[in-house]
């Protein structure tokens, strides 16, 4: 199994720092055994306006990294009804953990200020299904054939309103209040984790992020960019440039996961994007040279009329 991915978060135009993490794991990695072919991706969005809102997110990252450390299902489980619950007990345990963590810290450290929090959505790719866990309102997609054929479902008192029919989605979208969320990892004892299992297929997109990229890219601008003929770099950095010519409020994190992708087509769009970038460097140079003999022709000028 072969996946294409990239991973990039961006402080936004609007805060003073970045309290998003994010971590992307694989079998390459020493001393991670519990794939024999798949990933791990996950974001965490610390909360703002609570201590250590970026310590909490760094934290709930590297529990899920310490996880990948137990052993695998035996070999004769693989693609059986005893993988899917194996998965599906890893990224809720794993996520437990996170929790159990970060509460402890706040029991012991931070004492009566706001306790430090963080949502957390983690994809587990396997060669036939993406198992899926999210506490908060980050968010986890598949993207196939030119549009969403799954998504999570936000912790948010904006949705809340809205599953209850007290509010429009678009009053929701335009809500002060749609980054209160109602789930996160860490201020609580216990969580209540949403799992998912997502059939997926060869040519899907996978993509995972914090709300700094949901609320300034809508779900239809999102679906024309991953429809590009482009490389994940290539698409992560125009979602992150188009959050931010959006206003960029919040921090921006963004992994997308390409699976299975035709070998020669990745090839050429590696190949294409390689050459707009050497296109590039070459205007830069052009225009610091050009730029360069526009100043000394204006002192050539300024000299020769001050000789006269």
């Amino acid at each position: 199994m072969y996946i294409d991915v990239t991973a990039l978060s961006h402080i936004g135009r609007k805060k003073d720092k970045n309290e998003d993490s994010f971590g992307v794991f694989d079998d390459r990695e020493p001393g991670l055994r519990l794939f024999r072919q798949g990933m791990l991706m996950a974001v965490a969005d610390g909360l703002g306006g609570h201590v250590g809102g970026d310590i909490a997110s760094k934290l709930a990252v590297s529990m899920l990294k310490d996880i990948l450390k137990d052993d695998p299902p035996p070999e004769e489980d693989i693609d059986s009804e005893r993988e899917d619950t194996f998965y599906r007990d890893t990224i809720k345990r794993a996520m437990e953990r996170a929790n159990d963590s970060i509460f402890q810290t706040n029991r012991d450290l931070i004492k009566n200020k706001r306790p430090m929090g963080t949502t957390l959505c983690t994809v587990l790719i396997r060669p036939h299904y993406a198992y899926v866990g999210n506490v908060g309102d980050s968010r986890g997609y598949l993207f196939r054939n030119g549009q969403f054929t799954a998504q999570t479902e936000d912790h948010s008192w904006v949705d809340e309103q809205v599953k209850q029919g007290l509010m429009s989605r678009e009053e929701a979208n335009k809500d002060s209040r749609k980054n209160l969320v109602t789930r996160c990892i860490g201020t609580h004892e216990s969580i209540e984790v949403d799992l998912y299992r997502w059939r997926i297929e060869p040519d899907d997109q996978l993509l995972v992020c914090t709300d700094g990229l949901i609320n300034m890219v809508d779900n239809t601008e999102i679906a024309s960019v991953l429809n590009q003929n482009a490389t994940t770099r290539e698409k992560v950095h125009q979602l992150i440039d188009l959050a931010n010519k959006n206003g960029g409020k919040d921090n921006i994190t963004a992994i997308l996961a390409w699976l299975n992708p035709n070998p020669k087509t990745l090839k050429t769009l590696r190949m294409r994007e390689w050459m707009r970038k050497q296109e590039e460097k070459i205007k830069k140079i052009f225009l610091v040279s050009g730029f360069g003999l526009l100043c000394f022709f204006m002192g050539y000028l300024v000299r020769y009329f001050s000789a006269r």
